[in-house]
């Protein structure tokens, strides 16, 4: 499976260019599948990089229910994904961390459908195994001897956490804003870092690497993942088949599992 993650648009355009004549050729075995009843070919999912673990296990579902069929991913920045849609990128589905860089996508007139909620997630902070700092409090991080990572504000955590703050009337100047929020967190398991402000799902994923802290004024600053069919995709009905995984029980309950939060 292809994965890009924290790429820039042009980096992103690059790379999905060149499965472009694998997309096409797709497209003749989507008119066939849809003839029998069965669906085949590669659909292209762009995705927030907070739902990769959980994508990629959806992914290999997909696939085992349905022979025939292959799930491509992109994950990055929703932001830097939504310029390379709306750039020409070929893609058959969008989910994006916020609504926000939804409709950058929506307002490009480059969706097919209503984008559709399908989960919501909230940040926490990530410490250091152990929290050998004692972080407690989204105030602690405002202290001038911790090396704290954010994500970019252009990017759904960032302006999450940027939320937050503000809702808590706190200033913290960070050593780095991450591109996307695998990046924030690997500040923190790399050890680079004392503490990320990231979503609990990353927290979740990254097990014993790091230790999460949860704080109040992250209910302030939920963010809701819409999902949907793109214009340009070569493979619609397998492409909305995926989407109905996603939003299915058996999809909610690999999200709810990886600490998403039901819409």
């Amino acid at each position: 499976m292809m994965q890009v993650t924290g790429a820039g648009a042009a980096a992103l355009l690059a790379l999905t260019a060149c499965s472009s004549s694998d997309d096409d050729s797709s497209a003749g075995s989507d008119s066939a599948g849809s003839a029998s009843g069965k669906l085949s070919g590669e659909v292209t999912v762009f995705a927030a990089a907070s739902l990769k673990e959980s994508f990629e296990t959806l992914g290999k579902q997909f696939e085992k229910a349905h022979p025939g069929t292959k799930v491509t991913f992109s994950f990055g920045g929703s932001d830097a994904l939504a310029a390379s849609i709306t750039g020409g990128a070929p893609a058959d589905v969008f989910a994006s961390a916020s609504p926000k860089t939804m409709k950058i996508v929506t307002d490009a007139g480059d969706n097919a459908g209503e984008p559709a909620t399908f989960v919501r997630n909230q940040l926490e902070i990530a410490t250091l195994p152990g929290n050998p700092d004692k972080v407690a409090s989204l105030k602690d991080l405002t202290d001038s001897d911790l090396k704290v990572v954010l994500c970019d504000k252009t990017v759904p955590c960032g302006a999450a956490a940027e939320k937050a703050l503000t809702a808590s009337k706190l200033k913290l100047t960070p050593v780095s804003y991450e591109e996307d929020v695998k990046s924030a967190l690997n500040k923190v398991v790399l050890k680079e870092a004392d503490a990320a402000v990231v979503y609990k799902t990353d927290v979740k994923a990254a097990g014993d690497k790091v230790e999460g802290v949860e704080f109040p004024e992250s209910a302030d600053a939920i963010n809701d993942y819409p999902i949907t069919l793109l214009k340009e995709s070569k493979n619609t009905d397998t492409a909305k088949a995926f989407i109905a995984l996603v939003r299915s029980a058996e999809g909610q309950k690999v999200l709810t599992s990886a600490g998403f939060l039901k819409p």
